[in-house]
């Protein structure tokens, strides 16, 4: 089918792109021209594993346009893939889904079905419907559906292609119909229903997600003071299938594009409904409190980091990406800055995109080596392999003091003793000189 795709970040290039590779004939359409001229030179402006050797490989069924007239005029799916950042209030900021609504109905010429897979408000749908139908310019049907997206950073790929199931909210036979025809190749099982069930599932999925990383990191916190092992906690939690080992992997909270957002965004509609979600409000204040955990475990060591050099390894949300939405380092080393400390950070891929928010006041490293070396304090944000696979000596040998705050439980607590480190990590005990003032 002739499909165009509203947007060119995550979700819609991944969305676009896996379209192509099942068959069908996109247009993306963007209104940044830089973004498109690289795209067309087959260059993707996301970080994303697999991502720019399927675009290059669908380059025959795939192609990147600012016109949006000739994006939308002859297409038979309009798939809405624009952001909705959050608004100071927590509320989702429909603004460009309003617009590239506006678009549509000036541009189109013969019916077709919009979609919406963008996360929106409950009941979105239902307003961009009636957005489009009342600034038609030409006399053709359209469907709205609500067709939401369950990819990850760094798995969108595989999770677009390989979903566990394709949720489609559809008020008609023929939108049901048509949505099928686009999805024929991934043989993946469907969920249909109306367009606010589909639209709540994507919130209450995401929202369960983060309640379920807030909750093991609470418990985390407690195995801290009562002297159990959140690793074996974890376990334990995870063989039983009602609850499963998925998202039990404790932390300094959950960060990226999606989990803060759609959080804030579901409990401003409860409370904007006279409705408080009590789970979901306790899971953002929990993850806003596990930032900066590990600020706090290194108090207990400097009065002060004034002067101090600190290693920071890991600086994007989760490894896999780029994102540095949300990450713990963009809360973190704003304090360490503050206080007087001198940074030198490492990320295998981060980097350019935190230079863009701190250009001069980090000091960046090529390799883990150059980062710890003579540094007197090392905090682990990010739980990239490069980091795991880390000769954890090197740490002894190359810090002017061995002590490292491990934020993602990186290394084994015996093999950080053996190593002669002075280690603290999430909801494990700490090693034996953990209450020596540095």
């Amino acid at each position: 089918m002739k499909v165009s795709v509203a947007g060119t970040g995550y979700v819609g290039l991944v969305t676009a792109v896996c379209l192509a590779e099942n068959g069908n004939t996109v247009t993306c359409v963007d209104i940044n021209e830089e973004k498109v001229k690289l795209l067309n030179s087959g260059v993707s402006p996301i970080y994303e594993p697999q991502l720019e050797e399927l675009m290059w490989k669908n380059r025959d069924r795939i192609r990147y346009v600012n016109d949006y007239q000739e994006a939308y005029s002859h297409a038979d799916v309009i798939i809405i893939a624009v952001g909705t950042p959050e608004r100071k209030d927590g509320s989702a900021n429909l603004q460009y889904i309003n617009e590239v609504a506006q678009q549509i109905a000036k541009t189109i010429i013969r019916d077709c079905v919009v979609v919406i897979k963008s996360t929106v408000p409950v009941g979105t749908n239902d307003k961009i419907e009636k957005l489009i139908k009342e600034n038609l310019k030409y006399e053709v049907e359209i469907d709205v559906v609500s067709n939401p997206e369950f990819l990850a950073q760094g798995s969108a790929i595989r999770d677009t292609l390989e979903a566990t199931r394709i949720v489609i909210g559809v008020e008609s036979e023929n939108a049901e119909k048509v949505m099928k025809e686009v999805y024929k190749n991934f043989n993946i099982p469907y969920v249909v229903t109306d367009r606010k069930s589909a639209e709540m599932i994507k919130y209450a999925a995401n929202d369960f997600l983060a309640l379920k990383l807030s909750y093991i990191n609470e418990i985390a916190n407690l195995c801290e003071i009562v002297g159990a092992n959140i690793e074996d906690v974890s376990k334990g939690m995870g063989m039983d299938s009602r609850i499963g080992d998925k998202f039990l992997n404790a932390g300094i909270g959950y960060g990226g594009s999606c989990f803060p957002k759609d959080t804030k965004a579901l409990h401003w509609l409860a409370n904007y409904n006279d409705y408080e979600l009590k789970t979901i409000k306790a899971t953002i204040e929990v993850n806003e409190n596990q930032k900066i955990k590990l600020i706090k475990k290194a108090r207990k060591y400097f009065d002060s980091f004034n002067g101090l050099t600190v290693a920071i390894l890991g600086l994007t949300f989760k490894p896999g990406t780029d994102d540095l939405r949300e990450a713990p380092s963009l809360t973190n080393i704003p304090i360490l800055l503050e206080d007087g400390a001198k940074i030198n950070a490492w990320d295998p891929v981060g980097i350019e995109n935190f230079k863009k928010v701190y250009p001069n006041e980090v000091s960046y490293s090529s390799s883990i080596e150059e980062a710890i070396t003579n540094a007197d304090i090392c905090f682990i944000f990010t739980e990239w392999s490069e980091i795991k696979d880390f000769e954890i000596e090197k740490y002894s040998k190359l810090m002017k003091k061995p002590l490292i705050i491990d934020g993602r439980n990186c290394y084994r607590v015996k093999d950080a003793e053996n190593a002669g480190l002075i280690y603290e990590s999430i909801g494990r005990k700490t090693t034996e000189k953990e209450l020596l003032k540095i």
